[in-house]
């Protein structure tokens, strides 16, 4: 099967199993039940579309390992609302205060901030409640999963994501060098990338050597992903990207670009790029659709 199809297949499972997760609410209230509106709010972000990186990222590392591919959807879902509650809230007033969204009108300037700010930690929470019941329809795995949740938990949590972001804030309105820059990206951008390689490998029994290369991939694709999104928030176009263009610019934010110039940070990611290629040779023909998942993402425009 080509990457074109198996990628189909990934986003098709993904866009299903989401789906089934997170059906729409029949009541605006019922105990035990997602309450209407809060429902309809997680999935308007939920369902917005994307390219669902993170969790194809974790379908695809789960096949080359040998994981069943429905024990694994759970937590390549989990990992999606994980994402989209970070974005919710990333676009918040109080954060980047951001009007578009995969070509949409952000979540709280449809709902509300306080709507939205519940859409979020909904998701987040409804992650986690999603991967443990998942996690015990497999006992003879659970070790696995429970790896595999405190993989995600930490990568997206206050040594991760969360540390990232609020780095980020932090340095706002200061100087920011080359240390705190790439603190924030590994956190904020790569650790996300990285949490679905370690999370299969994890639910896969893998052994150190694999977990190594793995991390390898995960951060120079994440660090690379986030130089190529600082330079399409410079050379890309609204319409394209589904969000708007020049905000880092606006905003005085610092990034690859603005630190070492336009020409040094494609090389940056190019170097990244062929990093993360050869962190892959360890696995042989069987990391194909990784190779071919590189080479696609260094290729968007959008």
């Amino acid at each position: 099967m080509n990457y074109e199809a198996k990628n189909a297949l990934y986003i098709a499972r993904v866009e299903a199993g989401l789906r089934a997760l997170l059906p729409e609410a029949q009541a605006v209230w019922e105990d035990g039940k997602i309450p209407q509106g809060l429902c309809e709010s997680m999935r308007y972000s939920l369902l917005a579309g994307g390219k669902r990186v993170r969790p194809v990222l974790l379908l695809a590392t789960a096949d080359m390992l040998n994981v069943d591919l429905q024990e694994a959807l759970c937590p390549a879902c989990a990992l999606e609302m994980i994402h989209t509650y970070s974005l919710i809230h990333d676009d918040l007033p109080g954060m980047d205060d951001d009007d578009l969204r995969r070509g949409k009108p952000t979540n709280h300037r449809v709902y509300g901030v306080g709507p939205a700010i519940l859409a979020g930690d909904g998701l987040l929470n409804f992650a986690f409640e999603c991967m443990l019941q998942n996690a015990m329809r497999y006992p003879q795995h659970l070790e696995g999963h429970v790896r595999a949740m405190a993989v995600i938990a930490a990568r997206a949590g206050v040594t991760g994501m969360i540390a990232g972001q609020s780095i980020d804030l932090l340095y706002e309105h200061r100087q920011m060098d080359e240390a705190a820059l790439s603190y924030i990206h590994r956190h904020k951008t790569a650790d996300l990338l990285t949490a679905p390689l370690l999370a299969a490998a994890s639910i896969a029994g893998s052994d150190e050597p694999t977990l190594r290369a793995l991390e390898t991939f995960g951060q120079s694709v994440g660090i690379a992903f986030q130089i190529q999104d600082d330079l399409l928030d410079i050379e890309g176009d609204a319409a394209s990207l589904g969000k708007a263009t020049g905000m880092d610019a606006e905003r005085g934010k610092m990034t690859w670009p603005a630190l070492y110039g336009v020409r040094r940070a494609h090389d940056m990611a190019d170097a990244l790029w062929s990093q993360a290629l050869a962190s892959l040779d360890i696995f042989g023909e069987q990391a194909d659709y990784l190779r071919a998942f590189v080479q696609n993402l260094r290729a968007r425009r959008a």
